[in-house]
């Protein structure tokens, strides 16, 4: 069967405005494909480096949690123990007469420590008066506190030399927990 050439364009035109009617409704519907799949990418990238600075902060953190444990850990080593406070006294006396003792420094006298408490924790201050024939003693002495564990903080420190002897002063402080 033949078409005229009237029946062909028809058939032209229907075919036009069938293209146009694809066009006009694919067109869109691609559109809103290829910017929800820009939109998913995106989402998906900012995802991954989100992952990845959290990645990261976590190896941070996990180096300063390192870090913080060894420091709180030096601390501990730095703290007096005992049951009550007249204990962790008389082990902060016994530190310092030991240390005195072992830089070849006499101890002449100590007072009665003192204590102060407040917020979970406990400073207790021993002053102790000594004497020594060498400078160099003392010294030693200062440096044996410096390094001793726990530790003893020199707070006062006062010396004087008459004739071939050296005499002073030395006020310490150490800290403990409050176990109440």
């Amino acid at each position: 069967m033949q078409i005229s050439k009237r029946e062909q364009n028809i058939l032209i035109l229907a075919g036009l405005v069938a293209a146009a009617f694809a066009i006009t409704s694919l067109l869109p519907a691609l559109q809103s494909f290829h910017q929800q799949r820009s939109e998913a990418i995106e989402d998906i990238n900012l995802q991954i480096e989100r992952e990845r600075r959290l990645f990261d902060e976590s190896m941070n953190w996990r180096s300063r949690r390192a870090e913080v444990e060894s420091i709180e850990a030096e601390l501990q080593n730095q703290l007096f123990v005992g049951e009550t406070a007249p204990i962790i006294e008389a082990n902060i006396q016994r530190a310092l007469t030991q240390y005195a003792r072992d830089s070849r420094i006499s101890v002449t006298s100590t007072r009665l420590a003192e204590q102060l408490e407040g917020d979970g924790w406990i400073l207790i201050s021993q002053e102790m008066a000594f004497r020594t024939t060498d400078a160099a003693n003392t010294i030693n002495f200062l440096q044996s506190l410096e390094e001793s564990t726990p530790r003893l903080w020199v707070s006062d420190f006062s010396i004087d030399r008459t004739r071939n002897q050296f005499s002073g002063s030395i006020t310490v402080v150490g800290f403990a927990r409050s176990e109440g």
